[in-house]
């Protein structure tokens, strides 16, 4: 029960500091969510493994790293988290929000930003957080938070920024129902890190074969 109260806190404020850093207008948001990222990675990392993102749970039963029994309390609790801290958004600041595509942009290239960076994600966590190379790192919560950050900068204008499908999931489930917005985009942030993080696992898995 530990692990699965972890991963809600744990995507609770990494939600939460989206939606407050979004709603605010911060140019930094990118940053701040990244760091947010870290922080709860390290608080959470030696309980739960500090996933707070479906896709990334995918990866890691996909690497043996969680059990198939534990999966989906933890995409539950992460999704859990997600949709309690878009709603607390909407408490604090009067506003709802959601990923969604910048103007203009295809819904092909949406999806492969957010295929692409969901890979680099789940690849520098499969690489710094599972892999027996990597085991008693230090710097595995700073690698991860800084992989979202980069992410969130150079492709959040373009698919939305999600790489997760819980920051898809609960922010879309309340600005839909609470704000006027809709369910048009959601399938690009369950389908897109889906594909992400299982290519991220498949190629993981094939490095430490061909050691």
């Amino acid at each position: 029960m530990r692990a699965y109260l972890t991963e809600f806190i744990g995507t609770f404020f990494l939600v939460l500091t989206i939606g407050l850093s979004v709603t605010g207008g911060s140019a930094m948001a990118p940053l701040a969510i990244g760091l947010a990222l870290m922080v709860m990675v390290y608080a959470g990392g030696a309980i739960s493994g500090a996933h707070y993102n479906p896709a990334v749970s995918l990866a890691a039963l996909m690497r043996g790293a969680l059990s198939a029994n534990k999966f989906l309390p933890y995409v539950v609790a992460q999704i859990a988290g997600s949709t309690v801290a878009a709603l607390m958004v909407r408490v604090i600041t009067g506003k709802t929000f959601a990923p969604a595509p910048g103007s203009g942009v295809s819904a092909i290239a949406a999806l492969l930003v957010e295929i692409l960076f969901t890979f680099a994600l789940a690849y520098v966590v499969l690489n710094v957080a599972v892999s027996k190379r990597a085991s008693g790192n230090s710097y595995f919560g700073l690698a991860i938070g800084m992989t979202l950050a980069v992410a969130a900068f150079a492709g959040g204008g373009i698919s939305g920024g999600a790489f997760n499908p819980a920051v898809g999931i609960g922010p879309i489930i309340i600005h839909a129902s609470m704000g006027g917005g809709d369910w048009a985009s959601l399938w690009l942030y369950i389908v897109g890190p889906i594909v992400g993080a299982a290519l991220a696992a498949i190629v993981h898995g094939f490095q430490e074969s061909a050691e």
